[in-house]
């Protein structure tokens, strides 16, 4: 019986602080107020390391597609291009992508995966990686390189949603 009782308290108390950390989770919304719809980030630009590029640093374009409702984006496409050959390799993975925000400063972003089929091979992902985000200049970026499962690193992210878009 002591044993129901103490599973039932740490139910509880579980239950509570979930509650409680959703209650100061942050939203994604248009800066118009609105709450759904969609988006690009045009003129974005990733760079990443991994097996295909014997680890060197590849700087690329990317334009990331989704939506966002009820206070989450959803990336549902990315197109990844550049001058650098690699660029036009990856197939990105594990979308679509879930973007949601912890405070009006920072995020995670789920499922971030790609692979490039090139020799050597890579398939990097699924990994949730952490991100900062600025209303003052509408973008996602990061703090800090993010590892990736694979030995794979995203060293740099920056996208610009457009419609334009806050966290609140």
């Amino acid at each position: 019986m002591k044993g129901i009782k103490t599973l039932v308290s740490a139910t509880a108390l579980f239950t509570c602080l979930g509650a409680a950390s959703m209650a100061n989770a942050a939203s994604i919304v248009f800066d118009s107020g609105a709450t759904s719809g969609n988006f690009t980030t045009p003129g974005g630009s990733l760079t990443v390391r991994s097996p295909s590029s014997f680890g060197a640093a590849v700087t690329c374009d990317i334009n990331f597609s989704g939506t966002i409702n009820n206070g989450v984006a959803s990336i549902t496409g990315a197109t990844v291009s550049g001058s650098n050959a690699l660029c036009n390799l990856p197939k990105i993975t594990g979308l679509p992508w879930l973007l949601s925000a912890s405070s009006t400063t920072a995020g995670t972003v789920t499922n971030v995966g790609y692979s490039i089929s090139f020799f050597p091979a890579t398939n990097c992902g699924p990994t949730t990686i952490n991100v900062a985000w600025s209303n003052a200049t509408n973008s996602i970026s990061l703090s800090s390189p993010q590892s990736l499962a694979g030995g794979c690193t995203v060293d740099v992210l920056n996208a610009k949603p457009s419609p334009k878009a806050k966290v609140i």
